[in-house]
């Protein structure tokens, strides 16, 4: 058994690390209101342009813009993966990872594959998956879409260029506080929404031309994607957080109170054998 004083540093230790995983749970779970409420406000105008590239795919354009139209064979995929730039959030990165993982096996018995991340922690660990072509790291708990706009618009460019055939985005999509569900969506090309079907031979009246509205309108649905899966992941990572750092205290309270029965039992075991010295002195004199 370790020694009285031994123990109290234990414990003295314990109460710090507490007080610490104490306070990261009040910081998380004020950053967590800032975060759902961005998530919240941007689902509106995320859903309307959803909305609006539903009735584009149903339409009959005479320019087809190369994001809504399928390549014939896919011979190289790109996935960009979100994840948290720090850790102490549970398993939120190591639930995503795992999610990513089992779709480029899958993609990888066909066809090439190579990484975007965003966030710090999806670089780390998706550099030893596949080839990194890029990273965006350190985003704001406040993100802003300039943060994550190079990563779109080198994948759109290499897309168009022919050096990919698919691009992935992998998230993980805000439920609720205790409920964060890894997802994977197909960026590009643009899959054919759910929409209740509009029939007949139709189409848009564009303004100047459809090749110039269809390039802009098709840009800006791709990067709200990318920017509301960050806002997403963003609001997941503060609520795992907290989650995990109130965990965390409550296991501390719970060591504590052990290594205080401990503490006691080594205190009193010393006075018996303080006492049981004292009367063999007094014994053997």
């Amino acid at each position: 058994m370790a020694s009285a004083k031994e123990i109290r540093g234990q414990i003295k230790a314990t109460q710090n690390t507490s007080k610490i995983t104490k306070a990261m749970e009040m910081v998380a779970a004020s950053k967590m209101r800032k975060a759902q409420d961005a998530v919240a406000s941007s689902r509106a105008y995320a859903e309307g342009i959803h909305t609006i590239i539903a009735n584009l795919t149903q339409a009959h354009p005479e320019y087809k813009h190369p994001f809504i139209t399928p390549r014939d064979e896919v011979k190289k995929v790109a996935y960009i993966v979100v994840s948290s730039d720090k850790g102490l959030c549970g398993g939120l990165n190591t639930n995503v990872f795992k999610h990513a993982l089992t779709s480029m096996k899958k993609v990888q018995e066909t066809a090439e594959i190579e990484v975007f991340n965003i966030g710090r922690r999806a670089g780390l660990f998706m550099k030893r998956v596949a080839p990194l072509a890029a990273s965006a790291e350190d985003i704001n708990d406040q993100p802003v879409l300039s943060e994550v706009l190079p990563i779109v618009t080198l994948a759109a460019e290499k897309f168009i260029k022919g050096e990919y055939d698919e691009v992935r985005l992998v998230f993980n999509t805000f439920v609720n506080t205790m409920t964060q569900t890894p997802t994977e969506v197909t960026l590009i090309p643009s899959p054919e929404p759910e929409v209740e079907s509009l029939s007949g031979h139709w189409d848009y009246l564009y303004e100047p031309d459809s090749k110039e509205v269809l390039d802009g309108l098709l840009r800006r649905y791709i990067e709200t994607i990318v920017y509301q899966s960050v806002l997403e992941n963003k609001a997941c990572e503060q609520s795992a957080r907290m989650v995990a750092m109130k965990s965390a205290t409550d296991n501390a309270k719970d060591i504590i109170s052990d290594l205080q029965i401990t503490y006691n039992k080594a205190r009193q075991a010393a006075i018996t054998q303080e006492l049981a010295e004292i009367c063999a002195g007094a014994a053997a004199a």
